[in-house]
């Protein structure tokens, strides 16, 4: 969890004590980053273990716990949550506008589509109440005019997809800016979910 919060901080996919890292350890408890820390200051004993329902811990969890705590609730395959500001993907989250065209194919077979889930008022219920259509068949949400919150088997999964959201984000950023996009067309979705499951070992629900 150390290395992918320094991680996160290197990226630029955080500023100050932006984001939090959290994983589902085999007890059922929870490793979460504490609340008010830099992530490429994290140690061990800036990571607080608490309850599923987020009691227990020796410092206080970060603001969003409710946000994990609902998504690993929701999710029993989710392992790990990575939430950040990554800027390319926050701008269109600002912006309002979602991620969820088919444009890249890897991102279709990686990620299907990256909603935007509506406005919610930080470290509330709200949170979790504006991410819940959307927990069952996704695994990448951006939050509007908050960030992005991934979800993976693991805590380099969850990472990787928040690597992958920002990377998509900047490449359609830099694509409008030449004059538009290419969206694949249905043949060519269908053409890739044939080969999905052989070439990449997973269906596209899409």
């Amino acid at each position: 969890m150390i290395d992918v919060c320094t991680r996160l901080s290197a990226r630029c996919l955080v500023v100050a004590t932006d984001g939090n890292v959290s994983s589902r350890l085999p007890s059922g408890n929870i490793l979460i980053t504490r609340a008010g820390i830099n992530k490429g200051m994290v140690g061990e004993n800036d990571l607080v273990e608490v309850r599923p329902d987020g009691t227990g811990g020796n410092q206080r969890p970060t603001t969003e716990i409710r946000m994990h705590l609902s998504v690993y609730e929701r999710r029993q395959d989710v392992r790990a949550i990575v939430h950040a500001h990554p800027p390319f993907a926050t701008a269109f989250a600002v912006a309002g506008v979602s991620l969820d065209r088919p444009v890249l194919p890897e991102v279709v077979v990686g990620l299907g589509g990256i909603p935007l889930a509506p406005y919610a008022t930080p470290s509330t219920d709200e949170v979790p109440d504006s991410l819940s259509p959307f927990l069952e068949h996704h695994s990448a949400i951006l939050l509007s005019n908050h960030g992005a919150i991934t979800f993976g088997t693991d805590l380099l999964d969850a990472y990787f997809k928040m690597e992958k959201v920002e990377h998509t984000a900047e490449i359609i950023y830099r694509a409008r800016m030449l004059g538009g996009i290419r969206e694949l067309s249905e043949d060519d979705l269908a053409r890739l979910r044939a080969v999905a499951p052989a070439s990449y070992g997973r269906e596209v629900n899409r």
